[in-house]
Order: structure tokens, then sequence, then C-alpha cells
């Protein structure tokens, strides 16, 4: 009954796609927010998927790829940018480790995903920033709605009183999984918001709109009691002063290699040290903080602890292609140890899945599923560093270092959980990535016209 009320609405929307792809984009980013699982409308699916963003990316898809059948050209200079490369080399990876699975539905079914995501929300979106516009339209158009959730979920808050951390875990459903998610999508937005309201380019009307809701989303990111979403926020702004102080990259690796040097080096001594703490996540803000680095009686330290052993083992087994994409939840379980198990594990992945985009790909699609992801990351941020030391143009040198540091909060996040196969978190993730993109090939034509005057 459900599905045949909303025929009108579907047909309406195939409509707009068909004349205008960049409507049904807009659509995407407002109601990512807003959407729902469709087990929240229709208990007892053998399947899930959320609505209404997920139907309409794949209609994208399937729209995108007649399109192109049709007229036999899409904007070179997107689909050959080297970070779509890399996104290339990333998806023909899963490709074959979906043909090798030890799920081939659950693979090609994750591989499917992937695909109308980055259709969607990195090959359409970049052609439709292709011109320096609209990008400030698709952050607002995810931020607004992303308002009406942390009023909601605060609200909801209240009623278990607005600093009970374990409310936070539940307070912001149907819309958002768990509180990490929540906590990741309002890292990711901080820093656009943050800079719409200095940038002295926008009017004062739209500056203030802007504090207002960095207001609204800080909230959010604070009442979300994410430990990973407050820690990455921070590596971002350690990052957006390196490059506003034009600080050069080649000392910033030598000091990250050397810390990594350092660690594995005196890693067992780090270890005792971080076994002395005993504090666990609490409502007080700065427990919960200091409580990050308590891996003796912290039950999600211990927890993710336990998920990234099973990777690592899952691994060891199966070093070159690996599980299968997105089969973590349905093989991890013989590989958790009695010595590892907490009281919140299960053996369905519940409250998470692997708990990494680094761990998650090795596991499920080998060694390469961890080095094609790596690629990705290293070469957007490269790009875009390198796009903003040369780029002239002040607007687009400050929406440039937005979404990198949009996107850093999230590479960190990535290291303590995993949501890429959502929409909630791959609309920042791709639409950022293809902002990157879009400002990279911009500069480069400017570049160019100047040369030849």
């Amino acid at each position: 009954m459900v599905l045949i009320n909303a025929l009108p609405l579907v047909l309406a929307i195939l409509l707009i796609a068909i004349y205008s792809f960049d409507k049904v984009i807009y659509l995407i980013a407002f109601f990512a927010p807003l959407s729902i699982p469709l087990r929240e409308i229709m208990p007892g699916l053998g399947f899930d998927m959320y609505l209404p963003t997920e139907p309409l990316l794949f209609g994208l898809l399937i729209l995108f790829l007649l399109k192109v059948i049709q007229e036999r050209k899409f904007d070179k200079q997107i689909l050959l940018h080297p970070i779509s490369l890399a996104v290339y080399f990333n998806l023909i990876w899963i490709l074959l480790t979906s043909i090798t699975s030890t799920m081939p539905v659950v693979s090609f079914k994750f591989l499917l995903m992937r695909i109308w995501f980055v259709v969607g929300l990195y090959l359409l979106t970049a052609k439709l920033f292709s011109e320096g516009k609209n990008m400030e339209k698709y952050v607002w158009l995810y931020v607004i709605p992303l308002m009406f959730v942390v009023f909601y979920s605060t609200y909801r808050h209240l009623g278990y009183g607005l600093w009970n951390k374990q409310a936070a875990h539940f307070v912001v459903t149907p819309f958002y999984r768990d509180h990490t998610s929540y906590g990741a999508v309002t890292a990711l937005y901080l820093p656009f918001l943050v800079m719409f309201s200095l940038n002295k380019t926008f009017s004062t009307k739209t500056r203030f709109m802007a504090a207002f809701a960095l207001a609204v989303v800080f909230l959010g990111f604070l009442l979300s009691y994410s430990r990973a979403a407050w820690l990455s926020i921070v590596v971002a702004l350690g990052v957006w002063t390196f490059i506003k102080l034009r600080i050069r990259f080649k000392p910033i690796f030598i000091a990250t290699i050397t810390v990594i040097v350092l660690f594995l080096t005196f890693q067992t001594q780090i270890l005792m040290k971080l076994e002395q703490n005993s504090e666990e996540s609490s409502a007080n803000l700065m427990t919960h903080i200091s409580s990050m680095s308590n891996i003796t009686t912290d039950a999600s330290n211990l927890e993710r602890i336990n998920r990234w052993s099973c990777a690592i083992r899952m691994f060891a087994d199966k070093p070159v292609f690996g599980y299968g994409p997105g089969t973590y939840m349905f093989k991890y379980a013989p590989y958790q140890l009695s010595k590892d198990r907490t009281i919140i594990s299960t053996n369905s992945a519940d409250g998470g899945n692997a708990h990494s985009e680094y761990l998650g790909p090795m596991a499920e699609s080998g060694l390469l599923g961890l080095i094609t992801y790596l690629i990705l990351i290293s070469v957007v941020i490269y790009t875009a560093v390198n796009t903003y030391t040369r780029l002239k143009d002040y607007h687009l040198r400050s929406i440039l270092l937005a979404a990198l540091a949009g996107l850093v909060t999230y590479y960190i996040h990535g290291l303590l959980n995993n949501f890429l196969d959502t929409d909630k978190i791959s609309i920042p993730f791709w639409g950022f990535t293809a902002m990157i993109v879009a400002i990279d090939l911009i500069s480069r034509k400017k570049e160019k016209e100047q040369l030849e005057n």
C-alpha cells in the first residue's frame, strides 16, 4: 500500500530526471539526512534500502547509462581526471573480488551500490560543479534538513537529560543508524559552515544564516558523543592550518613517517601506558575524551579492537582477494577469540561492521582493496593541495579548503568507523571529492587562458 501511494511521486521524479539531472541530485542531497530505512516502514523484509534516496540514485544510474549510450559522450576531462582514474581502479578491484567472493550476491549488491554512488554523487555532481557554481547550494541542501535532525534529536535527548550519553545512541533514529554516523556527518559539514560564516565574499545575510547553522550543527556534533568525530575535527583543523600557513608537504610527510616508525618501535611501551587508563566513555565531556585511549575496560574501544582483530585474521587467511566486498559482517564471527569478546560482542555485526574504512576493505578485498582506497585518498589530497597553491580565485580557494577539511574529517573517522555504504556519508564524501575535481579543472582552464592571452 505504501509503495502504491508513492507511485505518483516516483513518476513525477522520473519526469524531472529525464529532463534535468541536476534537480534529482539536489533532491537526493536534500532528502539524505531525512531518509529512513525501508524496514522502518515494512518490518520483516529480507532486504533494506534508504528511502527515498537509494531508489533515486539507482534510477539516476539507469538514466545516466541510457543517456551516455544515446549521446556516446560525457565530459572527458572529468572521466580522465587522476581522481577519476583512482576511483575506477578501486571499482575494478571491487568487481574482481566480487567475482571471487565467498558470497557473490552480497558482493555484487555492494558493487552496484558503490557504482550508483560514484555515478550520481561524483561524476554527475562534478559536471554540475564544472562552471564553478552550485557547490554552495549542494552544501546547503544537506545542511538545512540536517538542522531539522539536530532539533529532532536534541528534543528527544532532552527527555532523557541532555548530557545522557547513552541516549545519544538512539535519539537520532530513524534518520541515522547511530550516534557515530551522525557525528561523522556533522564533522563533515562544520568546515563549510565555518567558511560560510567568515568568508566576506558572502552577503551579511548569508553569513548570519551560516553562523546560526554552525551553532545548530555544532550542538549536534557535541551531543553525538562521537569521540571519532571529535578527534577528526581536531586533525582537520591541523590540516587547515598547515595549508593556510603554506607549510611544505615534504616535512609533514617526513614527520608522519617518523611518528609511525616511533609507534612501531615503542608499541609495547605505548600499549602498557594505554592499559593504565581506566576512564570509560561518559556524559562528562572531558572524561569521555580521555576514555578514547582506554583499551582496558571501555567496552566500545575493546569491541573495536575485537572487530579489527577479526579483520586482520580474515586478511591473513585470504590476503589476495579477501572474502568479498560486503561480506565482513557474515564472515567475521568465527574469527572472534574468546579473550577478545566484550559485553557488546555479537555474531552478526550488530552495532557496526568492521569499524574501519581501511581494515574492512583489506579483509573483504585483500591487500589491493586497502591499497586502492589509500591511492584514492592520496590522489584527492595531492590534487586539493596542489590546486590550492596555484589557484588565484579567493572564493574557489575557500570552497576547496573547506571540502578538503571536510573530507579529512572522514578520512580520520574512517580509522574507527565505516559508513561509506550509506547515502548519509556518501553524499558529502563523493560530493566534496567532485568539488575538488571541478575546481582543479577550472583552475587549469584559467591557467591555459592566461597563457594564450
